[in-house]
């Protein structure tokens, strides 16, 4: 079976970390919207919305501590199976996690693997493990925060904060994100992010989490440009990886947001676990991307659900944004208009993340 390398990652950590607040996670049609600076005090109709100024802001991550991005495994190439749903279409539902995190994860994904033939030789160049003791908030080596509420643009409930309560290691090898409600029926929740300490252009990004479901809950793993600051959004570009609806637990969504195809137009498809069966949070998936010029192919697992290149751009729109280095956002969002109100869910809702891992081809130095 080939093994994965871990290259030096001197190189990959910057200084500073400028702000992406005011970038919404979501739209009407199942994408992670965004928008322009908060300071602009704009909005995206499309469904991407800018924070409140004064109300959203940026932070490091305060801890000290935490899980190492040192880690390594090995990254199957998914293919289509027999089962589930991939927009019209089928493809095959995930194995189940052997380990919940709590095993090293390497060693998980090695005999996990279904086919030797199937692995690619993915070279990591950064990854997340979340090995750490329990209640270690995250890494700010790699990690800080987008703060604050005022509905993001999209009416949701939530404030989000750098508190452990909402983002801390569970001492069994996961990352938990979690929403909660106090006793005056407000929300608080967590959204981390890599801007200005990791960015790629290319390779391969997939987490592998288990989501929350119910009312209103949103859930998402997703990427802006790093140019995010100086273009703005759409023109940054987007790429949403992981969407999970709470009203609609067994689908995941997949969308690009660019230049005239962003907000309730994205370049979007969908996978979804046969109804009826376990929902996407009864158990852990990985949910990737694997992205090369000119072309997006989105996996659930081994599945193989959707893909985009310069060719589906709509006539005049465009242009294709995804030929520069993007960085890595994670959220739970409550409520909004992409998933509605969180009506009869009970809270705290917690998302489990057991790694973030990003690789690049063999070739990509040359």
């Amino acid at each position: 079976m080939p093994r994965v390398a871990l290259v030096s990652m001197t190189a990959l950590f910057l200084a500073c970390a400028p702000s992406s607040a005011g970038v919404a996670a979501g739209s009407d049609n199942g994408s992670a919207g965004a928008s322009a600076s908060a300071a602009t005090g704009s909005s995206e109709t499309g469904g991407g919305g800018v924070g409140n100024a004064g109300t959203a802001g940026s932070a490091g991550a305060s801890a000290s501590g935490g899980a190492g991005g040192g880690g390594s495994g090995a990254s199957s190439v998914p293919t289509s199976g027999a089962s589930g749903t991939i927009g019209a279409g089928a493809g095959s539902t995930a194995a189940g996690d052997t380990d919940g995190g709590a095993v090293d994860d390497a060693a998980v994904d090695e005999l996990a693997s279904p086919d030797a033939e199937l692995d690619a030789n993915w070279v990591l160049t950064w990854s997340d493990e979340f090995n750490a003791e329990a209640g270690t908030k995250p890494d700010p080596t790699y990690w800080s925060y987008d703060l604050g509420g005022g509905g993001w643009g999209v009416g949701q409930l939530q404030t989000y904060t750098n508190s452990a309560a909402n983002a801390a290691t569970d001492g069994m090898g996961n990352l938990a994100i979690v929403a909660i409600k106090d006793a005056q029926g407000n929300f608080t929740s967590a959204r981390i992010k890599t801007q200005g300490k990791f960015q790629q252009a290319y390779g391969r990004f997939e987490i592998r989490a288990k989501v929350v479901t119910g009312n209103g809950m949103w859930p998402a793993f997703w990427m802006l440009g790093d140019n995010f600051d100086t273009a703005g959004w759409p023109q940054c570009g987007e790429i949403d990886i992981m969407e999970v609806r709470g009203t609609r637990p067994y689908t995941n969504g997949g969308s690009l947001h660019g230049p005239g195809y962003s907000g309730q137009h994205p370049l979007s498809g969908s996978f979804s676990l046969p109804e009826g069966g376990p929902t996407l949070s009864d158990d852990f998936h990985t949910y990737a991307i694997e992205w090369a010029p000119d072309v997006v192919h989105f996996f659930v697992d081994e599945n193989l659900f959707e893909t985009h290149t310069p060719a589906d751009i709509p006539a005049g729109a465009g242009p294709w944004v995804y030929d520069h280095p993007f960085f890595i956002l994670i959220n739970v969002a409550v409520g909004g208009t992409y998933p509605g109100p969180p009506d009869g869910t009970v809270f705290p809702q917690t998302m489990l993340v057991d790694y973030v891992r990003v690789y690049e081809a063999p070739d990509a130095g040359d």
